[in-house]
């Protein structure tokens, strides 16, 4: 590119403007740079991408590897009470299918002691009139139980204030399983002792009552839980049950209305398993919709080429994965691919959850025959759909072999080379940028002082034509010299 100048102005005494002068060749011989730094963008772009899709292949890969789990969605079991008010329930791997009938006849209930109201208050001694001792035991656990001894002594714990405290701290430092608390309303105040556990265990009584004027109420509660099973009772000391049902965890919430039986039934947990199921289904959507966007063709020819159209690894996932999708085991009752499970495949590639030929839904089928649905995702010989995809997920992904991290790998060594050529080409340029600062300064200058140079030029030859003229003062006529300037 040729370098622009004002022909008007150079011997003007303006001279030229260096900077734009040197920016006009620079800029010429920097073309290389242009493309070096477009190539430079192009690969960051494609280094994005790539780093997009390895994301998707490993979130694809969680959700494959949570089929292919033994313990995981694909076992998880489901305990379902037809009365939630009365009892609800979980249920683990080790729990049997199947339906029981349960009649909750009483919960379990927490022991709790009080005495009768002190119309004198918290803090008044309840010592006997004239004793300066006594003695109170408390026992814990029912008729078998624990028996824990109160000395009271007048002054230390003799107040209800003070013995509520007593207690709480033998309660702490020896596990008495207790606590106390002072109750206070328009009648004066109360002790009020409570189990620390329900059931049995948690039963109180006052044993023994010495020297004192506290009067303890009848105790309340401290009773177990009973309930029965298919018609087999079954006693709890909480009302969290464990061990009647292999499995099972029943939560006791209330007694059953009119001993009616309610019916809790044990299976799949086929909401756990199809949010598994859906997850999968879209994490292998978002990854095969992302391989779309890099092959859509425009017919106009208006919009430029994907940045990773012509990469011959993405292809080689796509066609890794749509295998993958389309994988079949045989047997298995039917259930050898996605679509008998009602997982059916677009036109796009991806995945949709609906029916089967034959109208069958992947809940009807974990209905009617869960364990060929797991033994489809995953079997004993290790060659379920789940435990394929997730072997060629790992060999995808994995970090130095993945087809997608070898083209990450060749692009950043790539944009290092290009970085290192574009710094080596830069310095050239700030070189050769001061080189011509420095030689078109000197022009400038010399330009600058055009007009001065060209007036001295101009007045030292109007002095010299007019010393050649001569005059005569003898008659002689002397010629004059005329400039032909």
């Amino acid at each position: 590119m040729g370098v622009s100048l004002n022909p008007a102005t150079i011997l003007s005494g303006q001279g030229i403007d260096v900077t734009s002068v040197v920016s006009q060749i620079i800029t010429g011989q920097s073309g290389e740079l242009t493309t070096w730094q477009g190539q430079q963008s192009t690969l960051a772009t494609q280094d994005g991408l790539l780093e997009g899709l390895n994301n998707n292949l490993t979130s694809l890969q969680t959700a494959v590897a949570a089929l292919a789990d033994p313990a995981g969605a694909l076992a998880a079991q489901a305990a379902d009470s037809s009365n939630t008010a009365v009892l609800t329930a979980t249920a683990d791997t080790s729990a049997i299918a199947g339906t029981h009938q349960i009649v909750v006849n009483t919960l379990a209930t927490t022991g709790t002691l009080y005495t009768d109201s002190v119309g004198a208050g918290a803090n008044a001694s309840f010592l006997a009139s004239g004793q300066t001792n006594g003695n109170i035991q408390l026992q814990v656990g029912g008729a078998s139980g624990t028996i824990y001894d109160l000395p009271i002594t007048q002054g230390s714990n003799d107040t209800l204030s003070s013995l509520a405290t007593y207690i709480n701290n033998q309660s702490t430092a020896n596990n008495w399983g207790v606590t106390a608390s002072i109750v206070t309303d328009t009648t004066g105040s109360r002790l009020a002792l409570f189990s620390q556990s329900s059931g049995s265990v948690g039963a109180l009584a006052i044993t023994s009552n010495t020297n004192t004027t506290l009067n303890f109420a009848t105790p309340v509660g401290g009773t177990n839980a009973s309930l029965a099973i298919d018609g087999v009772p079954f006693s709890s000391t909480s009302n969290v049950v464990t061990g009647a049902i292999q499995g099972v965890t029943l939560n006791l919430a209330s007694v059953s209305p009119s001993s009616a039986p309610l019916q809790l039934t044990v299976g799949p947990d086929t909401a756990q398993i199809t949010a598994a199921v859906n997850n999968f289904i879209a994490a292998y959507n978002t990854a095969i919709s992302t391989i779309n966007t890099q092959y859509v063709v425009d017919p106009t020819g208006s919009i430029p080429a994907p940045p990773l159209e012509g990469d011959i690894s993405l292809r080689s996932v796509q066609s890794s994965l749509l295998n993958d999708a389309s994988y079949s085991i045989g047997g298995n009752d039917g259930l050898v691919n996605l679509a008998s499970l009602g997982i059916n495949t677009n036109n796009d590639g991806t995945l949709t959850l609906g029916t089967t030929a034959t109208g069958a839904t992947l809940a009807s089928l974990l209905a009617s025959n869960p364990s060929a649905v797991q033994n489809f995702f995953q079997n004993a010989s290790g060659t379920g759909f789940a435990a394929e995809f997730n072997a060629d997920l790992t060999s995808l992904t994995n970090p130095t072999s993945g087809p997608l991290n070898v083209d990450l790998g060749q692009n950043q060594a790539e944009q290092a080379d290009l970085t290192q050529t574009i710094a080596n080409f830069q310095a050239q340029l700030s070189t050769e940028t001061a080189a011509l600062t420095t030689e078109y300064n000197s022009v400038n200058a010399t330009l600058q002082a055009y007009p001065i140079l060209l007036q001295e030029v101009t007045e030292t030859i109007a002095t010299l034509g007019s010393s050649d003229s001569t005059s005569t003062t003898t008659g002689v006529t002397t010629p004059t010299l005329t400039s032909g300037l």
